[in-house]
């Protein structure tokens, strides 16, 4: 009988239309293609939509099936660091040169975003 009153409290707890939102490094149109897409691959998540100037990725997701961390992961798998993942060197040097936002965090998207 607990475990079943745990079991359901803990489902009650996980929206299914959960919105959130954090931080994604990058610069430039073709990282938010690259971010909104690694976001999307994940399993759970059902809109993602990432702001260039202000680097806030914002997302909707069903908790159930996915959590923040299985979403930075991904993240930072193909390249793009967050606050509390960095990508590795091999997955960061993958990225596009133009979208090397270590060196130059400068938002360059209206030189480059017609070129992507």
């Amino acid at each position: 009988m607990v475990a079943f009153v745990l079991t359901t409290i803990t489902t009650f707890a996980q929206e299914k239309n959960k919105k959130m939102s954090f931080e994604v490094d990058g610069k430039c149109e073709m990282c938010k293609m690259r971010i909104e897409k690694a976001a999307l691959s994940c399993k759970g998540v059902k809109y993602a939509q990432w702001d260039i100037p202000s680097h806030q990725l914002s997302l909707i997701v069903d908790e159930r099936k996915t959590n923040p961390m299985k979403i930075k992961t991904a993240l930072v798998a193909v390249g793009h660091d967050t606050k509390e993942l960095k990508a590795t060197d091999e997955a960061y040097d993958s990225v596009h040169p133009c979208c090397k936002y270590r060196e130059d965090n400068s938002d360059d998207s209206e030189q480059h975003g017609d070129k992507h």
